[in-house]
């Protein structure tokens, strides 16, 4: 199945029970919210629309690596982008790499503001330039390019919302 990314907007009056646990605001089955199917199922049929609202909820795959490289500190001197606590973290692995444990962060309303205006100036050459070096192949990476372009812009979409709206959110990698 793999790693994958999953962000829940919540309201500001939740930021402290947010920060003190990321998963009291994180889906008991991201996945499901995800595809849109019932928490815990093991079977069953979907349109694959999540279950959740856009403004609520951000689903990014596998591409927060993408993402995550791309607004990572460049060089040894610079600094990591504002978008980058966004997209930050690792899973911890865990029974000789069989397992992981997941990443969770909380991210209060005052931090969102900042991470909405960066990834609003992170342009398609941006992501090209980031991730250039990434694929083997030009059609890899023009797929890759894709991949990475289209869940930017999910992201841009989330964060801008949250930010308007003086929301925080939590995320998981995992």
């Amino acid at each position: 199945m793999g790693i994958r990314y999953y962000a829940y907007a919540f309201d500001s009056d939740q930021t402290e029970k947010a920060l003190a646990d990321p998963l009291t605001v994180i889906g008991s089955d991201p996945l499901a919210d995800a595809l849109g199917l019932e928490p815990g199922f093991t079977h069953g049929v979907t349109d694959f629309r999540q279950s959740l609202p856009e403004r609520d909820f951000l689903y990014l795959d596998k591409a927060w690596q993408h993402l995550q490289r791309l607004t990572a500190r460049r060089s040894s001197g610079a600094g990591a982008r504002a978008a980058y606590r966004m997209f930050e973290g690792q899973v911890t692995n865990t029974d000789g790499g069989f397992t992981w444990r997941p990443w969770v962060r909380a991210l209060p309303p005052h931090e969102v503001e900042p991470i909405a205006r960066d990834l609003e100036t992170i342009s398609d050459a941006d992501i090209e330039a980031g991730l250039g070096g990434f694929c083997s192949s030009s059609q890899s990476l023009e797929s890759e390019l894709a991949y990475a372009t289209q869940f930017l812009h999910r992201a841009r979409d989330f964060a801008d919302a949250v930010a308007s709206e003086g929301r925080g959110f939590a995320y998981m990698i995992g």
